[in-house]
This record gives structure tokens, C-alpha cells and sequence, in this order.
């Protein structure tokens, strides 16, 4: 699941890269897929009915049915950034547990090990 709050500017570029994707080839859409996905945290799957090709029409009347939202740019960017410090929040909680349960090694105490040795051998 994606994002459903956008601001005007965001939803003015998804509905171009949407015009976009279905003027596309396959490999344009697969691309333009992906820039929605992993610049705007948008998935056409999120909004469109199965099976129906999703467009900027489309895109409007899920603003319209209120399954979009278009919010002020600064609460979007706030809205990012508390997104962004969640993501690196758990990925830290995710990494340590993993070196604690063996499942990964510690590459920053690895590095730290390394240089001593480097420094010692200098000697």
C-alpha cells in the first residue's frame, strides 16, 4: 500500500506520467510504473478497479470519491520526512536484531576491527 495524500504539484505529475503510461509501449509502462511507485509511493493498484486501465480519468475520480487526497505542500513534506525517519527507524531495529540472532554481521564493528588491525600491523 502506497500513499493516498498528495499535494496539487504531485498529483499534476502522476496524472502526466499516467498520460504517459498509456501512450507507452510495455517496457515505457513498466517504467513509468515504477517512477509512480518509487517517487511518489504511488500504486495504480491501490485506486484503479482490476482490470481496467488507470489513467489521469481515473486518477481524478478517485480525487473526486475522496480515495485521494490532495493536502498543502508543507504538511506533505512533513509528511515525508516523518516517513523517511520511520523507514530508517526500522531498518536499524531490523539490522540489529538480525546481528543479534547471527542472521547478519556487524560490517560497522567488522570495519572498526579491520582498522585496528591495519594500524597495528603498521607498528
Amino acid at each position: 500500500m502506497g500513499r493516498n495524500k498528495y499535494s496539487q504539484d504531485e498529483v499534476k505529475e502522476i496524472a502526466k506520467l499516467l498520460r504517459l503510461k498509456n501512450a507507452g509501449n510495455r517496457l515505457q509502462q513498466k517504467q513509468v510504473r515504477h517512477t509512480l511507485r518509487t517517487e511518489f509511493e504511488f500504486n495504480i493498484s491501490d485506486f484503479n478497479e482490476p482490470g481496467k486501465a488507470f489513467g489521469d480519468a481515473e486518477l481524478y475520480a478517485a480525487i473526486d470519491r475522496g480515495a485521494i487526497v490532495i493536502l498543502d505542500d508543507a504538511t506533505i513534506a512533513d509528511m515525508k520526512a516523518k516517513r523517511a525517519r520511520d523507514k530508517a527507524k526500522d531498518e536499524a531495529l531490523r539490522q540489529k536484531e538480525a546481528i543479534e540472532s547471527g542472521e547478519q554481521t556487524d560490517w560497522q564493528q567488522a570495519m572498526k576491527e579491520w582498522q585496528e588491525w591495519e594500524r597495528g600491523k603498521e607498528d
